[in-house]
């Protein structure tokens, strides 16, 4: 449990009121919360220096992956007693603009003490939510603030292991977020104003961030809570549908994104509740398959292409493996033992793999056998944020170091 959260950068969900081009990367997981690409083709080779870099950047400390929106990347990171917010042009890696606010956040395991949470862009406006709970507006072009909230305080969360960590969603004028307090488990936020409109369950945070999805006519806020599965009314905090999804042991973490795919949504999870495929039919959830057995995900969400699964099995500090799994049965098609942990995410018939070790790896999306195309070291170890896929460049960081990568 302890080497878990250097690796979720968790972030949250496909809005409706996201309003991003489909070529832009504003938020963990993509513009859908999903882990998909359908920017530019990739290329599927590099030759033997690897993807060409086009400018790379030293940065503070954190495990919140970049973002991509109207050509800057946005980074949150951690500059000695500052949590920091900077946009970059996305070419050039030229800072336009800087914002900061003073943190004393500490990390009880000895990791690293920047940001945990990927930043959220949607309607001009950048969200973030800081390592202590500090949750702010910022503008995105200016970069100045719109404004902030001290949740740890205000709804008084404890704590926890790893402090926050899954980011914030944003549906229809509405900034949610599982906030973890008594009464105050998942929280809205008027995305103006930053009032508060509505809270519900006493459900404390996980490390995962929620999915927004529309599931037969009607929208849903999806959230992996440290109790378990949730579906809420994002305009009112109705609870539709929840299921438990938690280890009973205390020293457990839940951390990866709930996928829906059509009317079924695969939830995952370390620590013995495993993965599993549920079908929601009328508010009700049916139990097409769970197993622990299966697709086990410790930190990174999994991908689905055309009726598969595909991502890490078992815990990092184990070695993971990486499993291509049939969606509808939890059968196991092939599996990569002893891979090494990472991220995962899908372009096209391709999958774009980053071990925590700095290799990339470009996969065929095959149920059939893995088919690694093309392999490049492109940064030192150790790699633990999610990257940014946006039109053909892949945005990545390491501890110290930010990348820019033309995989076209």
């Amino acid at each position: 449990m302890r080497r878990l959260l250097p690796y979720i950068s968790a972030a949250i969900v496909f809005a409706a009121g996201v309003g991003a081009a489909a070529q832009d990367w504003p938020q963990h997981l993509g513009p859908e919360r999903n882990g998909v690409y359908s920017g530019p083709a990739l290329a599927d080779s590099w030759g033997a220096q690897g993807p060409r870099v086009v400018w790379r950047k030293s940065v503070g400390q954190g495990f919140s992956g970049p973002v991509v929106a109207q050509g800057r990347v946005i980074l949150f990171h951690r500059v000695g007693n500052e949590e920091v917010v900077e946009a970059l042009d996305a070419r050039t890696g030229v800072p336009q603009w800087r914002y900061a606010y003073a943190t004393g956040y500490r990390d009880d395991f000895g990791f690293d003490e920047g940001p945990r949470a990927v930043p959220v862009v949607t309607n001009g406006t950048v969200y973030t939510f800081g390592a202590e709970g500090q949750l702010h507006a910022l503008d995105l072009a200016k970069g100045t603030r719109l404004w902030s909230e001290d949740t740890m305080r205000r709804f008084k969360v404890p704590k926890g292991f790893f402090g926050a960590a899954g980011s914030p969603l944003v549906e229809d004028g509405r900034v949610l977020a599982n906030i973890g307090g008594p009464g105050a488990g998942v929280v809205a936020f008027d995305a103006k104003t930053g009032k508060v409109l509505w809270t519900a369950t006493n459900d404390q945070a996980s490390y995962s961030s929620a999915a927004g999805a529309t599931i037969a006519g009607r929208r849903f806020a999806l959230f992996l809570t440290r109790a378990g599965l949730l579906g809420l009314d994002p305009a009112t905090g109705t609870i539709e549908f929840q299921r438990p999804w938690r280890a009973r042991m205390a020293s457990s973490v839940n951390a990866a994104t709930p996928l829906v795919i059509g009317d079924l949504i695969f939830v995952s999870a370390q620590y013995g509740p495993g993965a599993g495929v549920l079908r929601l039919q009328g508010g009700t959830l049916t139990e097409l398959w769970a197993s622990d057995d299966a697709l086990s995900n410790h930190y990174a969400t999994s991908v689905h292409v055309d009726g598969h699964l595909y991502g890490y099995h078992g815990r990092q500090e184990f070695n993971p493996s990486f499993r291509a799994v049939d969606l509808r049965t939890g059968a196991v098609r092939w599996s990569e033992d002893q891979f090494r942990a990472g991220s995962v995410l899908a372009a096209a018939n391709r999958l774009v793999i980053l071990k925590e070790t700095g290799e990339l790896i470009l996969a065929a999306a095959s149920p059939d056998r893995f088919r690694p195309l093309a392999r490049a070291q492109i940064l030192p170890a150790t790699v633990r944020a999610n990257p940014a896929l946006s039109d053909g460049y892949l945005f990545v960081r390491n501890e110290n170091t930010l990348v820019a990568l033309d995989l076209r």
